[in-house]
Formats: C-alpha cells, sequence, structure tokens
C-alpha cells in the first residue's frame, strides 16, 4: 500500500459544506483505506493499493461528484513530493519575513507550458510575486489574500488548467506529520 495527499477543491468553501467525518467515509466508499483528513479544507491523507496518482484522482473525483452533486477537483501528491514542497524557498527569506506577508502553494495536475508560465508571472505586482515550481504555484502575498487582484478565477483562465491554493503553513505542517510515512 502507498500513502498520498489529496488536496480537493471546493470542500468548505462558496457555500459546500462537507463535515469531515462524511468526507472519510465518502473516500472510503472509493476503495480508499487508512482515510484521514487534515483541517477541515479539503486535505485527505490515504492508503491505496494503486501506483497512478492521476487514476486516483478521477477515482476521487467521480465519487464526490456522484456523492455531493458537484465537481471536486482533486490534486495528489505523494509524501516525498509534499515534503519538497515544504522544503522549497522559491521567495528570498527577508521577503518572506516582512509583517503581514503570507506565502501560499496552488496545486496543479501538471507541469504548465511556457504559455501558461508566461500568464502566470504576468500576474505579479508589487503585492503579488509568483514562482512556478514542477507542478505548482508559490504565491507570495504582501497584502490580505482577499484584497489582491489576483484570484483562482484569473489563475485558471489564463492557464487553463484548474488549481486549489494552500497556505504554506498548512503545507509544511502536514509534510511533518504525513511526509515521513512514505510507504
Amino acid at each position: 500500500m502507498s500513502r498520498y495527499i489529496a488536496f480537493l477543491r471546493a470542500i468548505n468553501v462558496g457555500g459546500h459544506v462537507v463535515k469531515m467525518e462524511r468526507l472519510r467515509k465518502l473516500l472510503e466508499s472509493a476503495g480508499l483505506s487508512e482515510v484521514e483528513t487534515f483541517i477541515a479544507s479539503g486535505n485527505a491523507i490515504f492508503e491505496s493499493p494503486a501506483r497512478n496518482p492521476g487514476v486516483l484522482e478521477t477515482k476521487i473525483e467521480t465519487q464526490l461528484k456522484k456523492s455531493l452533486g458537484y465537481e471536486v477537483a482533486t490534486f495528489i501528491r505523494t509524501p516525498a513530493e509534499l515534503c519538497s514542497i515544504a522544503s522549497s524557498q522559491p521567495f528570498k527569506p527577508s521577503d518572506v519575513a516582512r509583517p503581514g506577508t503570507r506565502t501560499y502553494v496552488g496545486f496543479l495536475k501538471g507541469s504548465l507550458d511556457p504559455k501558461a508560465r508566461r500568464a502566470v508571472m504576468s500576474f505579479k505586482t508589487e503585492f503579488d510575486d509568483f514562482q512556478v515550481l514542477e507542478s505548482e504555484i508559490h504565491w507570495l502575498c504582501r497584502i490580505p489574500s482577499s484584497e489582491s487582484e489576483f484570484s483562482l478565477a484569473k489563475l485558471e483562465k489564463a492557464t487553463g488548467m484548474q488549481a486549489t491554493f494552500r497556505n504554506s503553513t498548512t503545507i509544511r505542517k502536514m509534510a511533518d506529520r504525513y511526509g515521513q510515512h512514505d510507504r
């Protein structure tokens, strides 16, 4: 059995409320085992004999759409990938340390082509900075994210890819807790 981490979009945002106990049961009914959730924002940890993350993403998306009645884009990473993401430092430490600055990780299903990378970088302002690493977009926000001109909708329109974002602090906590158990 291999362990995976799923980042689910549209869980407990935008009026889509799902209790974590129900989410765990839905994932178990999709054939996943040892299912755990981490905070109530659509982070699930599970085991599966499957070796193809793309197949697991589709399986989870199909189960959740059937059960919840709406699409839940799913982005899967291995514990090793989660640790790599958590330990990356795409921005200068002095920029990250500024008061009020937050960093986020946006998960994608694959790498961006050069045109989509340029589109992401076009969102850079005096308040927002971005770095694209592998299948993730790192976002440094110097103001409250709700006040930023950048948005998930703008990103998806510009890149043609779905994404979901998590605070970097959450990613580090998850890596500390689940990243050491790659089986």
